[in-house]
């Protein structure tokens, strides 16, 4: 496909990257995707949850784009027909020390303005939940599941409809400044060729880091390095589908929310996702972990038994906190202009709760690009 000057390249066909070509959409916008189709990664291999919010930092990115974006969401879907529901979800705490964390919790969804959330008893647990077994809780009625696919081919669909053109297989090689433009390599099967952009939108997902080195930062030195953080998923079996209305999460750890039960919305039901650091993308299912997986759940569902899980799929999303880091690391979204590649925006560390914040994610880089154009 012969390309020579466009204004605006978004880099990566993920969900946010859809967002992104959804919010711009028009004539001379081009979404670049090495992929065969949209979604293929980080995007179609989550656990199809819309965040309320409560766990980011007051005053984060990912506290402002997760509950602007999930009202977004909810609001895209219905207009959309994409299928979802609020079938809310119950933080638990199955020992005395993590009372204390949920209160803590408790209080930063306020603070973000999760206003629906609340502390709840024993009693008030099995009321919601008779087959769930916890000592407190807090409850979300607010956080939901949707179909991930349906929601990106609408995306999809809108950008499309409104002018933006994708190129698929198509890799990147190569980025070179040229004034106050980019000259974007490309390769497609065996022919490589190029155009010069206006505007380029580093939106690459797992690729973000070298995108972004392909442009020239020094990721290091600008505080860029992301790790791969893999998660199973193990499948329940469907005698025991239905035990369970809500979402159930544990008390999150360090990195991640930990492994939870997943509801589809066709009703099926899975475990995960667990969290390993791993060096290359391979969306094995670690087997052996079943039983971690039993023995972490079984406390909240006495009703499983080992037999009841099997290898489901995996995911691997990039995240900014590596193995024994301990502080909160935000969303990168930025115009990087001050670091001397004015046209240029980088979104790094887009994990969770980056499919709930993706709309959000979409009109924030939206204002970025129009500063760019003018």
């Amino acid at each position: 496909m012969p390309l020579e000057e466009i204004r605006v390249a978004i880099i990566g066909a993920g969900v946010v990257g859809l967002s992104i070509a959804a919010e711009l959409g028009q004539e001379g916008v081009f979404v670049f995707e090495k992929n065969r189709s949209f979604g293929l990664e980080t995007s179609s291999r989550n656990s199809e949850v819309v965040h309320a919010g409560i766990y980011y930092l007051g005053g984060s990115l990912k506290a402002q784009l997760c509950i602007e974006g999930r009202n977004l969401l909810y609001e895209f879907c219905e207009r959309h027909g994409v299928r979802y529901r609020k079938c809310g979800k119950v933080i638990i705490a199955v020992s005395e020390d993590e009372i204390a964390k949920l209160e803590i919790l408790y209080e930063r969804a306020k603070g973000n303005g999760v206003q629906d959330v609340s502390l709840i008893s024993r009693r008030e647990i099995k009321k919601l939940e008779p087959n769930v077994k916890g000592i407190a809780g807090l409850y979300s009625p607010s956080t939901g599941i949707l179909d991930t696919y349906s929601f990106m081919k609408a995306l999809y669909n809108k950008a499309k409809g409104s002018g933006v053109a994708f190129v698929f297989d198509c890799e990147i090689v190569g980025i070179e400044k040229a004034n106050l433009k980019y000259i974007v390599y490309i390769r497609e099967g065996k022919k490589t060729s190029s155009f010069t952009a206006t505007a380029l939108i580093n939106s690459a997902g797992l690729n973000a880091k070298r995108v972004a080195q392909l442009a020239g930062i020094d990721t290091i030195q600008a505080g860029y390095e992301t790790c791969l953080l893999k998660g199973d998923y193990f499948s329940i079996s469907a005698k025991k589908w239905g035990l369970v209305k809500r979402l159930i999460y544990p008390v999150p750890g360090i990195i991640g929310v930990g492994i939870h039960n997943c509801i589809a919305i066709d009703g099926r039901e899975r475990l995960g996702p667990s969290e390993y650091y791993v060096d290359d993308i391979d969306y094995r299912v670690n087997e052996d972990d079943r039983g971690r997986f039993y023995n972490f759940s079984k406390r909240f569902f006495p009703f499983l038994e080992p037999d009841d899980l099997e290898p489901e799929s995996s995911g691997i999303r990039p995240v900014l906190q590596g193995p024994g880091g301990t502080a909160f690391k935000d969303f990168i979204v930025v115009h990087e202009g001050k670091r001397g590649f004015p046209g240029l925006i980088n979104l790094i560390g887009i994990e969770s709760p980056g499919f709930t914040s993706s709309i959000a994610i979409g009109r924030y880089v939206r204002e970025l690009t129009k500063e760019i154009l003018g």
